[in-house]
């Protein structure tokens, strides 16, 4: 049995329901919209990521007795509508963006196509998702970028909350991560787990020396060694001379890591070991990736950096009631006027367009038009040798889960279709510099 989801929301969701079915308004059919207003931070792209476990989440949206209890002991909604509750299963339609993919500002990430009070019910649950996990993994795709093809490992969960960790340690893994250090994001998501020692273990023996025969005992001479507990060259040599030259790799956690870095590989091709590898892990973000991409590192170990976005904890989005039908059963736009709060009202549909070279030019909206229909990648030609792909793919129908969403198939699926839609955007969109998006919106 899982754990129930339903209360992980906002108190004013519930009253919101409470007062529309009084009203009479709860069951009206209506359309909810999930996007971002800008890039925080202002990056030139945004990556999807959370909606696996989002629709996981609506899936264990269920309102038990113990649910039920707690909301009936603090009045927080009326006896109608804990009855009401008791009952909730999503039963409508969701469209959105596949997990992995790049986003822009005003893309409608997630549609929600329901009654109010089905649909209202989820905002908060989806914006604390996608939120968070969208904005781990726009940092490290760019930090992926960076890379230039060397691998990182995620290494923060000491960084941030327990359960984000997990959370992070997934988006990270979608969008080019090549592995973990968190146990459960291993166990729960099939994502590999790495690790070895901290300078602790080297600080519990009485010299670097022991440290370093005890690890290579129990774990083998391909291990990885810590190698700047004391004296930095004065731990590859003793590396080298416990572990052998075929030493797996040498970890380096602090210094001016440039100049460290070149310094160690010249010593370790000096005494022979030109096979043992270099990892580094202190306080790394794109920028430092990039600087030492070039440098003989050949793995990268990224903590706080990426749990935190790289300085965009969050994207920005936002949950909005775009369309509903009035008494009669018409359709009505509706958006929000505030300023700079400003949203677009009306059902919409969504096409990249590409030119001839295959480069993304432009995020298509269009307006009064809903989700196609058709499967992911279905491509267009209008003529002159552009193309434009369809955008949003069925997600949730008639309150079923589509399959390929979720689970280790979903994160397989949504990490190859991230790497597939980066290399589609055009070469601005790779600029570590804060600057506009690297595609325009357009609504049509």
């Amino acid at each position: 049995m899982h754990t129930s989801t339903a209360l992980l929301t906002d108190h004013y969701e519930l009253t919101m329901v409470d007062a529309a079915l009084q009203a009479g308004t709860a069951d009206r059919a209506s359309v909810f919209e999930l996007f971002a207003r800008r890039l925080s931070g202002a990056r030139r792209y945004g990556v999807v990521a959370g909606t696996g476990r989002l629709l996981e989440a609506i899936e264990n949206f269920r309102f038990g007795d113990a649910e039920l209890d707690y909301l009936r002991a603090h009045r927080v909604v009326g006896d109608r509508t804990l009855d009401w509750l008791a009952d909730y299963r999503f039963s409508g339609d969701i469209w959105g963006y596949a997990e992995g993919d790049v986003y822009f500002p005003g893309s409608p990430l997630i549609t929600v196509e329901s009654s109010f009070a089905e649909g209202v019910l989820l905002e908060t649950l989806a914006l604390s998702i996608l939120n968070y996990d969208s904005a781990v993994a726009t940092a490290a795709s760019r930090m992926s970028h960076a890379a230039a093809g060397k691998p990182l490992a995620e290494m923060g969960s000491r960084r941030t909350s327990e359960y984000s960790a997990v959370a992070a340690a997934r988006a990270a893994y979608i969008a080019g991560f090549s592995a973990t250090s968190n146990l459960e994001a291993g166990r729960s998501y099939g994502i590999p787990t790495m690790g070895t020692a901290a300078h602790s273990f080297t600080l519990l023996h009485d010299s670097e020396r022991a440290a370093f025969e005890a690890q290579v005992a129990a774990l083998g001479a391909d291990t990885t060694l810590l190698v700047d507990t004391y004296d930095i060259e004065q731990g590859v040599r003793t590396a080298i001379e416990v572990a052998g030259t075929g030493l797996g790799a040498v970890r380096i956690d602090s210094g001016d890591l440039p100049v460290v870095v070149a310094r160690v590989r010249q010593l370790l091709d000096d005494l022979g070991a030109t096979r043992t590898r270099i990892t580094v892990t202190n306080d790394l973000d794109e920028h430092t990736v990039a600087v030492l991409a070039a440098s003989p590192v050949d793995s990268f170990g990224v903590g706080t950096s990426v749990v935190v976005g790289s300085g965009t904890p969050t994207m920005g989005m936002v949950y909005k009631l775009v369309a509903h039908q009035n008494d009669s059963g018409a359709w009505v736009s509706v958006a929000k006027k505030s300023a700079d709060k400003v949203s677009v009202g009306g059902r919409k549909s969504v096409r990249r367009s590409f030119n001839p070279r295959g480069v993304a030019t432009a995020e298509l909206i269009f307006l009064g038009d809903g989700p196609g229909g058709e499967p992911e990648g279905t491509e267009r030609r209008p003529g002159h040798g552009d193309h434009h792909r369809e955008v949003l793919v069925p997600l949730v129908t008639g309150g079923a889960v589509e399959p390929g969403h979720t689970g280790t198939e979903g994160i397989a699926a949504a990490r190859e279709r991230h790497r597939r839609r980066v290399a589609e955007l055009p070469a601005v969109a790779m600029s570590l510099t804060r600057g506009d998006p690297a595609i325009p919106t357009e609504y049509r």
